[in-house]
């Protein structure tokens, strides 16, 4: 039986996604190219820690259209830091490491999309139930 989930932070989307932040921050702050170009950093920080806020924010709300138009965002913000690969081909960030993130950052865009899959079913189940 799978582990009760009382809290966003039990779920593994939003760790993982809370991970990929954590290694954005660090390459914002220390990649000698990014942490010059302010609005680069800023955009990707704010890009990266809005996918594990807003898993969080959708969570609470516990209602599936606002779950829904939360998860496009999020999958937006997936989108932005997709869009790494960018950093490799203008030698910003080396080659392991431009994969290692663009992996590491299509894996919550991945979930995200699955879950809209569940959610947009379920908001088809409860329109047909509420308008028979």
């Amino acid at each position: 039986m799978p582990p009760k989930i009382i809290s966003f932070k039990d779920l593994i989307i939003w760790q993982k996604a809370r991970d990929l932040a954590i290694k954005i921050y660090r390459l914002a702050d220390s990649n000698k190219f990014i942490c010059k170009d302010f609005s680069l950093k800023n955009h990707l920080k704010s890009a990266a820690i809005s996918i594990s806020d807003n898993i969080a924010e959708v969570f609470e709300y516990n209602n599936n259209p606002d779950f829904y138009q939360f998860l496009r965002i999020t999958k937006g913000s997936c989108g932005e830091i997709e869009a790494i690969v960018f950093f490799k081909r203008i030698d910003y960030i080396d080659e392991i490491n431009g994969i290692n993130l663009y992996e590491d950052s299509r894996q919550p865009g991945n979930q995200i999309r699955e879950l809209f899959k569940k959610v947009k079913q379920k908001i088809r189940g409860d329109r047909k139930t509420r308008n028979p």
